[in-house]
């Protein structure tokens, strides 16, 4: 029985997902801490408060609605959604671009017999195994 759990323990998904976890929740209070430290407060210079509207309330037949809460919560999900997406997942994206390029499909054709996608240079279908003449050793180049 404890062998079987730590050969789970031990597995690669589980070690990764447990050290995403913790980077997760270290990165987290990283772009929160950025966020209040130095957005929150850019976001009262425009408006010319504090930029801390949790003291905003209005009353409705005698019961507090504390919306300033609400657009503290609002304005720092904004923040740092903008924060997430300008500096993590475009540089990712443009890095992965630049150094994982994306290999270019190999060009299809419809199987003679069972009319499943085959690549062109193809000598049988892989669903019904028929054979079927490659276009690119045959000469005939790609139909379209």
């Amino acid at each position: 029985m404890l062998k079987g759990f730590r050969d789970f323990m031990m597995r690669g998904n589980v070690v990764d997902m447990g050290v995403g976890i913790v980077i997760g929740s270290a990165f987290t209070a990283v772009v929160g801490g950025f966020v209040k430290a130095f957005l929150t407060p850019l976001v009262g210079v425009v408006v010319g408060a504090t930029g801390d509207f949790s003291s905003y309330t209005f009353k409705v037949l005698n019961v507090e609605f504390p919306y300033g809460q609400f657009l503290n919560v609002l304005i720092t999900f904004v923040l740092t959604a903008a924060v997430l997406y300008f500096f993590v997942v475009l540089p990712v994206a443009r890095a992965s671009a630049r150094y994982l390029p994306k290999k270019p499909k190999a060009a299809k054709r419809p199987c003679p017999e069972c009319l499943t996608e085959i690549p062109e240079a193809a000598s049988r279908c892989s669903a019904c195994t028929a054979p079927v003449q490659p276009l690119v050793a045959a000469g005939i180049g790609p139909q379209r």
